[in-house]
């Protein structure tokens, strides 16, 4: 790893004063702002009828990073709301689809995916959220909490949550408009949805905690993208608590 390439993205990506130059978009190549996967076998999540009932200000208190889980399974209708809640359709105006969590121009770079170990009602396996229709894609079905642990740096509570959330970003969706600059845009959108999850695991009683130690490459050849075009950016476990005897 160059030690400085960092500073220097960070250098050579900056914006500053009257060195702006205004490109005309190429509408015609515009990047579609939903993967799907039409051949995989489809899992209606139904409708994302959960309520959180407890108050902003109580979720914010109670917010914790957890890294010890319950063996407890979570219903498959939380699973729906935190899919959701993190990343999901909130509404539609002028034939716009936005979303629950913003993201810059609305260009929506951030991919879920999921290995699933604990939850009603769904096999274990790698699924793939396809937002626009709020279902889960199945990838590959299997017990791989060994594999998203050793990826993760070694961290046991990827094995142990009952969901591991995995983001990856399509960045021409973003440099379709931003150029290098995009890359900047396409981290802020991950936390943007990482904290939405955070915030609604702890309004529903779950604990999470968001990770961003892991092998790149090794995420990637799980839920099965190039890591050029696409690659893993952000990863988040999900569970229930582990509570002492």
């Amino acid at each position: 790893m160059d030690k400085n390439s960092g500073d220097r993205f960070h250098q050579s990506t900056k914006y500053h004063r009257n060195q702006l130059i205004g490109n005309g978009l190429d509408w015609d190549n515009r990047p579609e702002v939903y993967k799907e996967y039409p051949h995989s076998k489809r899992i209606n999540l139904g409708h994302p009828a959960v309520k959180v009932s407890k108050a902003l200000d109580t979720i914010l208190q109670k917010r914790r990073s957890i890294r010890i889980f319950s063996n407890e399974p979570i219903s498959k209708e939380n699973l729906s709301y935190l899919l959701w809640a993190s990343t999901g359709i909130q509404r539609k105006e002028n034939g716009y689809e936005f979303r629950t969590a913003p993201s810059a121009g609305a260009l929506y770079p951030i991919e879920t995916y999921l290995v699933v170990n604990n939850v009603e009602n769904v096999d274990r396996g790698v699924y793939h959220y396809f937002i626009k229709e709020h279902c889960l894609e199945e990838l590959k079905l299997g017990d791989f909490r060994n594999e998203i642990a050793q990826a993760a740096l070694g961290q046991s509570m990827c094995a142990d949550a009952a969901v591991v959330f995995i983001w990856t970003a399509i960045f021409n969706r973003s440099k379709w408009k931003y150029n290098q600059r995009a890359y900047r845009y396409i981290y802020l959108d991950a936390g943007h949805i990482a904290q939405n999850l955070a915030l609604t695991s702890t309004g529903l009683d779950l604990g999470s905690c968001q990770i961003a130690a892991l092998f790149d490459d090794e995420i990637n050849d799980i839920i099965n993208v190039d890591g050029i075009k696409e690659s893993t950016v952000y990863m988040s476990v999900v569970g229930y608590l582990h509570k002492e005897e």
